[in-house]
């Protein structure tokens, strides 16, 4: 027969028993914090070099010494500057052949077709396209273009 109480009920069901207390994220994941530093460290050791390689300045290591024979006078690494190479000595552009002037025309009334074709926003941008467009009919009335 169930153990009853006095009072002729059923007997309670034990408490469940107590979870153990959750670990701090530190502890669950030991690898995290070593891997973070050792990446922090390799970029951060990238990021000197890459630096110091740019600025044009080289530096010279001393030469590996036995640590017995290591004097307290060691000399430490010095500093060499590199001078920058002179720039290289461009050639002045050569002036090239002038346009025909059948081209020009073609090119002027490819130029007022276009500006026929664009929409302007607002009054100011019509009217700076208007004044083109009238500079490019003057040049294309006239008997000769101007030169380029």
């Amino acid at each position: 027969m169930a153990s009853s109480t006095p009072t002729g009920t059923p007997a309670a069901l034990p408490p469940p028993p107590q979870q153990p207390p959750r670990e701090s994220f530190l502890r669950r994941n030991k690898f995290l914090l070593p891997l973070l530093l050792a990446v922090n460290f390799t970029v951060g050791a990238y990021l000197f070099m890459r630096t110091n390689k740019k600025d044009g300045v080289e530096v010279e290591e001393v030469p590996n010494v036995p640590p017995a024979s290591v004097s307290t006078t060691a000399r430490p690494a010095t500093i060499t500057e590199k001078p920058l190479a002179p720039p290289p000595i461009l050639e002045p552009p050569k002036p090239c052949e002038p346009v025909p002037e059948n081209e020009q025309r073609e090119l002027y009334k490819w130029m007022l077709e276009e500006k026929r074709k664009l929409k302007p926003k607002d009054s100011q941008e019509k009217k700076r396209t208007d004044e083109e467009k009238a500079i490019l009919k003057q040049f294309l009335r006239a008997k000769s273009i101007p030169g380029l």
